[in-house]
Formats: structure tokens, sequence, C-alpha cells
């Protein structure tokens, strides 16, 4: 199989409308995104799949992933579950399965070799995992067969994971990240706008442009004009003037964490 190349993708957490979800993702794909994200906790699969049927794109050239829930990770149900994503994606594959969170029925020696069995059958190309801490990366990376491809966790100029982003790079995963805008705060945060502005540079720009350069793949949230916007991105000059205060900004904290003791393991 030969190595997974994630591009800026298009992130479909929040987008509950089936038409508005189904209508973004046939427009990402039409205007060049090569990476469509969801997950079965966001109960919209069925509209990505729909989405993804109607574009104007070859399948094999675009990278779909999900996300087994963390409900659903017992072997039997990681096995069944993800047999039903497919159904409502209308794939017979994912490129990319993870393993969402670990936490509820995660247990790593049951349900990782339940995702390698997965790719053994055919039914995903690539494993992934998302959320773990680097202690259960490094349990899981022991664990799989198959090298972990990505990593997906919640990464943007405020809370910028520079341990992961070194493992990832050890490792030769792709770290993926979500809410690379701070879910619109990076918006109202006068520091970072202020880098912005100094660069010439929109916020969202700015944002993206600094996950790309620093080997983040980010997954933004976009609907409207912003899908083409963020695309953009892919082409921007972000000065290393730039990059450098984002990286001198203070960081933030975690705006998404489960409230479960798995996260401490």
């Amino acid at each position: 199989m030969p190595p997974l190349e994630l591009l800026l993708g298009l992130g479909t957490s929040g987008l509950d409308d089936p038409d508005e979800c189904r209508a973004t993702v046939t427009a990402a794909l039409e205007a060049g995104y090569r990476h469509v994200d969801t997950a079965q906790m966001y109960d919209n699969e069925a509209a990505v799949g729909e989405g993804i049927a109607a574009a104007d794109a070859d399948r094999d050239d675009v990278v779909v992933a999900t996300k087994v829930h963390p409900d659903n990770l017992a072997p039997g149900d990681v096995r069944e579950t993800a047999r039903e994503s497919l159904d409502r994606l209308g794939l017979d594959r994912v490129d990319l399965l993870y393993v969402h969170w670990p936490m509820g029925a995660y247990d790593p020696e049951a349900t990782l070799p339940a995702f390698d069995a997965l790719r053994e059958d055919g039914l995903t190309d690539h494993v992934g995992v998302s959320n773990f801490t680097p202690a259960l990366l490094r349990e899981a990376d022991r664990i799989l067969d198959a090298p972990i491809a990505a990593h997906q966790v919640e990464c943007h100029p405020r809370f910028r994971q520079p341990e992961l982003r070194e493992l990832a790079a050890e490792s030769d995963h792709r770290l993926v990240g979500y809410s690379p805008l701070a879910r619109g705060d990076l918006f109202d945060d006068d520091e970072f706008k202020r880098i912005a502005d100094r660069h010439d540079l929109s916020p969202a720009v700015l944002a993206l442009g600094w996950a790309l350069a620093r080997d983040v793949t980010p997954i933004p949230k976009a609907t409207g004009d912003h899908v083409t916007e963020n695309l953009r991105t892919v082409d921007a000059e972000v000065p290393a003037a730039a990059l450098d205060a984002i990286d001198a900004l203070e960081q933030g904290e975690r705006r998404i964490d489960p409230d479960d003791a798995a996260w401490n393991r």
C-alpha cells in the first residue's frame, strides 16, 4: 500500500443539515479538495457519501476518512459498524479509518487488531487514531501490525501540539489538525489578528498556512464561499516572520476534551 497523501481537507463536523452537507462536499470536491473527513459520531456519513457521488471528481483521487464511535470500539462492533459506515457512505472501502477517541469501549489489545483485520480484508486502506496522548500513541504503534497512517487532533495557532508534531515526524505518520481556526476564536484574537494584518494576510489564510508550514494537515469545516477561500491557502506564501510570531504566542487550552479517565492513562 503506498503512503497516504493527506492534503488540506474538508472537515464535516457540525454539518448536520443533510442538504447543506451534501452540497458542501460536492462543491469542495469540484473546487479541488481531495480529502474529506467525517465520522460515525457526526451522523452525516450518508450525506457525505451522496456529496462524493454527485461530484465530478475521480473517486480514486479522493481520500475519504471516517472514524469509529468510542461506543463501537469492541472488536465485533468495530467490524459491524465499519461496514455500516461504508453502506452509509456508498463505498466499498475508505482510505482511512480512525479510532475516534481512546475511551468508551476502547481496549487497545482488542480494538486495534480489529482495525488491522479491516485493513487486511480491504475495507480500509489505512488505519489512524484520533485524540491520543503520546503514551497512547506509542502503545497503539506497538500493537498495530500496520503503521499508523495519521493521528488527528485539535491543532491551531493557540494549541500547537509540539510534542505530537515531533512524534509524527519521528514515526512518519501524518498529523491531521481539526478546529484549525480554533472554532472561529482566532477571528476575535487581537494578537493573532495583528500578526495577520502585519503580513497582509487574512486570519484564515494565516492559520491554515501555519498548519501546512508546520507539517500539519488542517481539515477546516467550511460552507459557502469559505470552501474555496480555504483552498487558496495551499498556494499562499506565509512569511517565516509570521510563522515565528505565531510560534511565540501564548499556548492556549484544549477546546475539546472528553470528561473521561481514559484520557489520563
